[in-house]
């Protein structure tokens, strides 16, 4: 009989697994932004991107160990919404989007303050660079097995030693002191917080990961559904841990970095200034490598986990193949340039992420009402609608027109109004499913 637990060494590991896989370049940049605009505001905005950059994604975890993946989750409303929902996330989160950036904001932050400036306008240190990159993918995606042993025992550890490094020595030698907060900081600091830490998109990231963690649980011998959900808890508290700390260093460092750098447009530019600052030429040697480790980890997972959907969903096509075509692919889409990546996948992931919100939570109440479809339906379809609506609002389509008209929903303005609509569609799902003997779903 196989075993159904872990040493709390091997559980470690899966959690170090898991943190590396959530923590990319783009986690690096939010926080240390979020400190400077908050200022003296620092601890009550951080406490707010800890809910949406943290708490939601140890939701997910949870909830995929709960259901076994995505897929399911989904075709809890329709069969077919749970392919094309799955289908448009993983391709969305992957080969679309945030695989090829990962060597895009690599190059941009880690390699181009290394060149001069004829060099970097060239389109071949890019190109080299992600094929570079992109073989190493390769290699590590190649046998998911050994994901645990790689990522959580050898890259993770360099990453932490070298944000380590960074945050100790900004805390050992303060940079100055903390400025009056900024704007919508001043008074909403708590919720300016919290919608930047929805900004990470790590949520989407949390459901296309779970099924690394629940592939490496199993490949350890334990297959058992209560024990599997158990170890993913632990593994995603030891994640959650490990990002919050971070979190919460790099947004202090923001916070005390203006008075010795001034004030920068963006998280990289800030992390770049501080270092600078305190290392001297060292420090961009430092940043490089951090940045490159913490894309490359998720590069690997993100391949990872989407070769082995899209695997299972058409069996003619082996694991392996997927990943040789994911890399390529993703090479290829990388030459694109980040800008043209960001204009291209924010209005899909903007209409895809509450959807994938409100599936998770009702995921929580499943049992409660029963598993009935038209719960699901309800909260997903004013979800759906407002999304689209905000989703084309970030493509540059004019939809003033349908905005007045829903300007009255609480948090519109902020980008939540979808909210309040998906709570009164679910409570309005369950009343009807009373009555109505609606079909109930496992």
């Amino acid at each position: 009989m196989k075993q159904q637990t872990l040493s709390l060494k091997q559980i470690f590991a899966i959690g170090l697994m898991l943190f590396a896989l959530f923590f990319g370049a783009g986690n690096m940049i939010f926080p240390p932004f979020m400190g400077q605009e908050a200022g003296t505001s620092v601890w009550t905005a951080a406490f707010g991107f800890l809910i949406t950059g943290v708490g939601l994604p140890l939701l997910a975890i949870i909830a995929i160990a709960r259901t076994g993946d995505v897929q399911t989750m989904a075709s809890r409303v329709h069969p077919v919404f749970g392919v094309v929902f799955t289908v448009t996330m993983y391709l969305v989160i992957g080969p679309l989007f945030a695989i090829p950036r990962t060597a895009t904001v690599s190059y941009e932050i880690g390699i181009i303050p290394f060149l001069g400036e004829n060099v970097s306008n060239s389109i071949w240190p890019l190109l080299l660079f992600s094929a570079v990159f992109f073989a190493i993918t390769l290699w590590l995606a190649m046998n998911p097995t050994k994901l645990v042993d790689t990522i959580g025992k050898v890259l993770t550890p360099a990453l932490l030693i070298i944000l380590g490094i960074i945050v100790i020595k900004a805390i050992i030698s303060p940079l100055g002191d903390q400025d009056l907060p900024k704007d919508t900081y001043n008074d909403t600091a708590f919720f300016t917080g919290f919608i930047e830490g929805y900004l990470t998109m790590d949520t989407i990231a949390a459901l296309v990961f779970g099924i690394i963690v629940i592939g490496s649980i199993n490949g350890l011998g334990v297959t058992s559904q209560k024990a599997v959900m158990k170890i993913c808890i632990y593994a995603g508290l030891i994640a959650a841990a490990g990002l919050a700390i971070i979190y919460v260093s790099l947004a202090y460092i923001g916070s005390t970095a203006p008075e010795a750098i001034g004030f920068k447009e963006n998280g990289g530019a800030i992390l770049s200034g501080t270092v600078q600052y305190l290392f001297g030429p060292l420090g961009s040697v430092i940043l490089a490598a951090a940045i490159v480790f913490a894309c490359l980890t998720t590069s690997v997972g993100l391949v990872s986990s989407c070769a082995e959907y899209f695997s299972k969903l058409f069996p003619a096509f082996s694991y392996k193949t997927i990943v040789i075509v994911f890399s390529l692919f993703s090479a290829v889409l990388a030459n694109a340039g980040l800008t043209h990546l960001i204009t291209f996948s924010v209005p899909v992931l903007v209409i895809i992420y509450p959807l994938a919100i409100v599936l998770i939570v009702l995921s929580f109440f499943h049992h409660l009402f029963k598993g009935r479809s038209i719960v699901y339906i309800c909260a997903l379809l004013p979800t759906g609608l407002l999304s689209f609506v905000d989703g084309f609002n970030e493509a540059g389509v004019n939809v003033s027109a349908i905005g007045e008209n829903l300007s009255f929903l609480p948090l519109y303005a902020e980008g939540l109004g979808w909210i309040m609509p998906a709570i009164a569609g679910a409570a309005l799902g369950y009343f009807l499913s009373l009555f109505r003997g609606a079909k109930k779903l496992p």
